[in-house]
């Protein structure tokens, strides 16, 4: 038996416990592993994140700039707080001494080939444990021929999930005949929040982004989307942070840079440290 020590004595009842929420919008009442995977995806200090985007594969092929993931994508991991890819780049390319952020692609199906919006769950609970993934992203259409269906998916990742400590990521997806405007995000981020999404993906728009992102309960990432010029790219991400977004999810407007590692440098810089967007892309172009 070890040596009993004395009583303490020393209970400071003079000051109170601490009781901290939790920094990200919404999440305050989750259990402490979704918190803990939500911290693997986005900075406590700061509360966002830069998601490193590589997961179009899945539906597209070798996208441009994807040929060859340990060529192209490896390098420039380590600039980003996660990384958004499949199980099987996962398996077949990232290291396992990779220790920031994965968070997993969960749905899938169709190819670019077909109608996108008839995704299903293509990825287990138990996958993602054997993975040790800090979240699981699904893809869900509202507006799209197959919304009920991608919304359903999405709540059973999010039922799983909760049994599990692994938080949901919700993407909207925008199919050829949506509009993109506000009202449009506002009801497709609205949705996946009010069912159960732990965080959302989703576009931004010049005209009422900011509403969008207040008629959030939880926070919400913005979209890369297409490959633009780079300046423009950082001036639309600088917008985002300041109307609201937790942080940006990109891909071809990182990979396909001209620089991809001085470019994901600079967006860091954009969404950790609010740097303005003309500051930031003389730094693109000093680390070019």
């Amino acid at each position: 038996m070890p040596e009993e020590d004395k009583e303490g004595k020393q209970f400071h009842q003079d000051v109170p416990a601490k009781q901290d929420g939790f920094f990200l919008k919404g999440c305050n009442s989750l259990d402490w592993g979704i918190k803990n995977r939500l911290s693997q995806i986005f900075n406590p200090i700061s509360g966002k994140t830069v998601m490193l985007a590589v997961d179009h594969g899945y539906f597209q092929g070798p996208t441009t700039g994807l040929e060859r993931i340990d060529l192209n994508i490896l390098p420039i991991a380590p600039y980003a707080d996660t990384l958004m890819l499949t199980r099987g780049i996962l398996r077949s390319t990232v290291p396992p001494s990779y220790t920031k952020g994965i968070v997993l692609r969960a749905s899938g199906g169709p190819s670019i080939l077909k109608e996108l919006s008839n995704e299903g769950l293509a990825v287990d609970m138990e996958e993602a444990i054997r993975l040790n993934v800090s979240a699981l992203a699904v893809q869900v259409f509202i507006g799209g021929e197959f919304e009920s269906q991608s919304v359903l998916n999405m709540t059973r990742l999010v039922n799983q999930g909760m049994r599990y400590g692994i938080p949901t990521l919700a993407v909207t997806a925008v199919g050829k005949d949506m509009v993109r405007d506000a009202r449009y995000f506002r009801l497709a981020c609205r949705m996946c929040a009010e069912l159960g999404a732990h965080y959302v993906k989703t576009y931004y728009i010049p005209k009422g982004f900011d509403t969008v992102t207040a008629s959030c309960p939880v926070p919400i990432v913005m979209a890369g989307g297409k490959k633009m010029p780079e300046k423009d790219a950082l001036v639309m991400c600088s917008k985002a942070i300041q109307e609201g977004a937790a942080g940006v999810d990109m891909g071809r407007n990182i990979f396909q840079s001209e620089a991809p590692k001085a470019m994901i440098q600079a967006v860091a810089k954009v969404v950790h440290e609010n740097l303005p967007p003309k500051q930031a892309y003389e730094m693109y172009l000093d680390l070019k």
